[in-house]
């Protein structure tokens, strides 16, 4: 977990350190402004390879929370929210023939023995609340 936006709220509130911190990291989230969630797909060698820990310990390390999945056709999926500016920071810009928007972690960088071919990103939207309290692993 990122204790960075815990801290925040404890000194944003000093009366109600102990009510936010028993609240959480996704309530710590919620009043860190604008919201965003946005749904992922990862083609490669992505089973198997400790893909789906790798992407719950980046999650947790970059403050964000939703969930990962190993799917029956070989992929793995997923959803991550969190504060605009977490979820953007995963967000790399580049040129090619057009200005195109990509996400760097889990679409380039995965567990050390996983390969990462392409990942689909879909249902980027702004939220009014977390969905999910934590970063988890599905089953």
């Amino acid at each position: 977990m990122c204790p960075l936006p815990l801290a925040v709220a404890a000194v944003a509130a000093p009366r109600a350190p102990l009510r936010l911190l028993n609240r959480g990291l996704a309530a710590a989230m919620s009043t860190a402004g604008p919201l965003k969630s946005v749904d992922y797909e990862v083609f490669g060698r992505v089973q198997g390879v400790c893909f789906r820990m790798y992407t719950e310990d980046e999650a947790r390390k970059i403050g964000v929370v939703g969930w990962v999945k190993n799917t029956t056709k070989g992929t793995v999926t997923g959803q991550v929210q969190g504060p605009e500016d977490k979820v953007n920071s995963i967000i790399v810009s580049y040129h090619s023939e057009s200005l195109l928007q990509r996400k760097s972690w889990l679409s380039k960088i995965g567990s050390p023995s996983s390969r990462i071919d392409r990942t689909n990103f879909s249902n980027e939207k702004t939220i009014s609340k977390l969905e999910y309290s934590n970063f988890s692993i599905r089953y």
